[in-house]
């Protein structure tokens, strides 16, 4: 125990060391090159412009991180220490105060923030514009756009997992911008933390990334968000936010006045349903004012005249309307038709167009299509094919990774996006706003590059005990995956992978229900590779109702040794629905609307109790993963049901010979 110890203390110091030699070697080279560096015509440099002057009174800055590494905590943190909100309750709402910026329903019950948001704080006579991120690597697209109105970033990093796929997807995206990070770790009050280690493995993940002396030269801090304190030395903890805040102040750059005409890139939208479209971005050159006339620059090079009907900036956690804004600052345009991400509000006389933004392409599709089971109806509000299609063209307006083609069908459509959980919450949100629907299996896009079949391929991390390291390993290898790191940290394994997209659907539930919940998975898309070939699906065939009516608890024990069931006693079923999984492989037709008859003979053995296992009960994700391709996952505001594409077991059985 004192051996390791000492090998811990040991090394801390020699990553220590390392990172100071590193700098110094730095700024040794950077001496020597402006000491000997030949002197260059003014006409013939870039450099030889006058200096910039910065906006001292202005930071941009956004939060990165893996999903659950406390993004939205941190941000709820910062703005009780600006007091924008009080401890008891918002000034713009009435919701509790946890997790103040994920404010819808699906935000707040699955714990993670899918919206990029901004908010403005005042600090010591600063306004600090302060973007939360999603960590999810299907809102990757959020990620990749917001960025772009950012001077620096936070990056924070769990004490205990350290980075992880995602921290090297978004702060690689951060520095090819040349952004100034303060890293930060946080949750240093865990079990078994080890911020000094997490702190070496964030540098040697930043020089793999080629960062520059000025980024590699960040500034660390140490704390819980959750419990409100940040502090430069994490075994002193502090009472709170302060040292956070002042390290905004002193290591984030203000941005730099550049005037000139103006120009404002598009990076983000908001809707309204009074006002519709609000395109808000960071002004890069010049300045707006309320009711300027301007040209809107689109992707394809036409020039749009318009006017601006209103001119926001960001206050708090909302925006207030104002005279002008200048550039550096962020704000949102009213009366801006017809935009898209990535155009650029410019001068109305001169207009110069800003590089567009590159949003990564989607990497899945599902078949959306009305629903035609003999529950049409019964449960939803918007059931019709033009229902469907006016709201989807309403979500293209606001998900910038989002692709919608029509289907084979009149009444289909074939919906892109960048994994299961991005198509999962907009079919989540139709649901609750009252539409009834039917979504197929997921499928990966497929490209022919170079003549050659390819397909999405993902990197793959997961953390878990050591026991159940054989296990998972095993089952990635049966979905194409192929390892390339092992390590062992305390008692658990750290586990890398290469998979196709195809192989990792299905295997969240594998990988919790075999680690009791205790593996930590992440993923993010990689590139596109070469077809790796079948992988082996679910082999357990389903179990079908024959005919409608309310399932007994007689029937349902009487097939108990036929599998397991997805439904109740007393529910209603119809015919061709999934009701349960066959034990076995092949499809099954059962009767679980058959009951008892009813006699006057009696007898102990007959007047038993049914005794059934509770159903299996699948989230909307899970559902989506589990289905075959001829089966339907059926959504409608207050019901879930898999069922057969073709519901009729004679049509079921002509279609599967032909």
């Amino acid at each position: 125990m004192q051996f390791a110890d000492f090998w811990h203390k040991l090394r801390i110091f020699l990553a220590y060391i390392k990172k100071k030699l590193y700098l110094c070697r730095l700024n040794i080279v950077a001496h020597y090159a402006r000491l000997y560096a030949r002197p260059i015509k003014k006409s013939r440099t870039k450099y030889a412009k006058a200096p910039k002057r910065h906006m001292q009174n202005i930071r941009n800055i956004a939060i990165i991180a893996h999903v659950d590494h406390g993004k939205t905590t941190l941000v709820d943190k910062m703005l009780y220490t600006a007091k924008v909100v009080s401890s008891q309750k918002s000034e713009f709402s009435n919701q509790p105060q946890e997790l103040i910026l994920d404010n819808n329903d699906l935000e707040r019950e699955r714990g993670i923030t899918i919206l990029a948001k901004n908010v403005a704080i005042e600090y010591k006579g600063v306004k600090i514009n302060v973007i939360d991120t999603p960590g999810h690597a299907d809102f990757g697209g959020e990620v990749e756009r917001v960025l772009n109105m950012a001077d620096g970033v936070l990056l924070l990093v769990d004490a205990f997992e350290g980075p992880m796929p995602q921290t090297r997807f978004v702060l690689q995206k951060a520095l090819e911008l040349g952004l100034k990070p303060i890293v930060v770790i946080n949750k240093v009050d865990k079990l078994n933390c080890r911020p000094d280690e997490v702190q070496e493995e964030v540098f040697d993940l930043m020089c793999n990334l080629n960062a520059t002396d000025d980024q590699l030269d960040f500034q660390t801090l140490y704390g819980s968000a959750k419990n409100g304190w940040m502090s430069k030395d994490w075994k002193k903890p502090t009472t709170d936010l302060t040292d956070l805040m002042d390290a905004i102040l002193e290591y984030i750059p203000a941005p730099e006045d550049n005037p000139g005409t103006p120009q404002m890139l598009v990076t983000s939208l908001d809707y309204n349903s009074y006002v519709g479209r609000i395109a808000i971005g960071r002004v890069h050159r010049g300045e707006f004012k309320d009711g300027q006339n301007v040209t809107l620059a689109k992707k394809d090079g036409t020039m749009v005249k318009t006017k601006i009907k209103e001119l926001h900036t960001f206050s708090g956690m909302g925006h207030v309307k104002t005279d002008v804004v200048k550039n550096g600052d962020i704000c949102a345009m009213i009366g801006i038709d017809g935009f898209e991400i990535g155009d650029t509000v410019c001068d109305y006389e001169n207009p110069e167009p800003l590089k567009p933004i590159a949003i990564d392409e989607p990497t899945m599709s599902m078949t959306f299509c009305i629903n035609d089971s003999p529950f049409f109806g019964q449960d939803g509000k918007f059931v019709t094919s033009r229902h469907i299609q006016d709201r989807l063209n309403k979500e293209l307006e606001k998900n910038l990774a989002l692709r919608v083609e029509k289907g084979a069908e009149e009444s289909s459509w074939r919906v892109f996006g960048r994994g299961v959980l991005h198509l999962s919450v907009l079919i989540e949100t139709m649901r609750r706003e009252g539409y009834e629907l039917q979504v197929g299996q997921p499928q990966v896009i497929i490209k022919e590059i170079d003549g050659v079949k390819c397909e999405p391929v993902e990197s793959l991390t997961v953390n878990t005990p050591e026991e159940c390291s054989g296990k998972i390993i095993e089952f990635v290898s049966t979905h194409k995956g192929e390892m390339t790191k092992m390590e062992m940290v305390n008692d658990r394994v750290h586990l890398e992978f290469t998979i196709p997209s195809r192989g990792i659907m299905g295997m969240r539930t594998y990988v919790m229900n075999v680690s009791a919940g205790e593996a930590i998975m992440a993923h993010r898309f990689l590139e596109y590779q070469p077809w790796k070939g079948e992988i082996v699906k679910r082999n357990n065939g389903s179990l079908i109702a024959m005919e409608a009516g309310t399932a007994y608890a007689y029937a349902l024990d009487k097939l108990q040794d036929r599998g397991k069931f997805f439904i109740d006693p007393q529910e209603e079923v119809y015919a061709g629905q999934v009701v349960g999984e066959n034990a076995k492989e092949g499809d099954i037709v059962i009767n679980v609307t058959k009951s008892k008859k009813l006699t006057n003979m009696r007898s102990k053995s007959a007047d038993d109790k049914a005794v059934l296992p509770p159903p299996v009960r699948m989230s909307l994700e899970e559902a989506l993963e589990y289905i075959k391709e001829d089966e339907y996952v059926e959504v409608t505001p207050h019901a879930m049901r898999i069922r057969k594409i073709i519901l009729d077991e004679l049509e079921r059985k002509r279609a599967g010979r032909a």
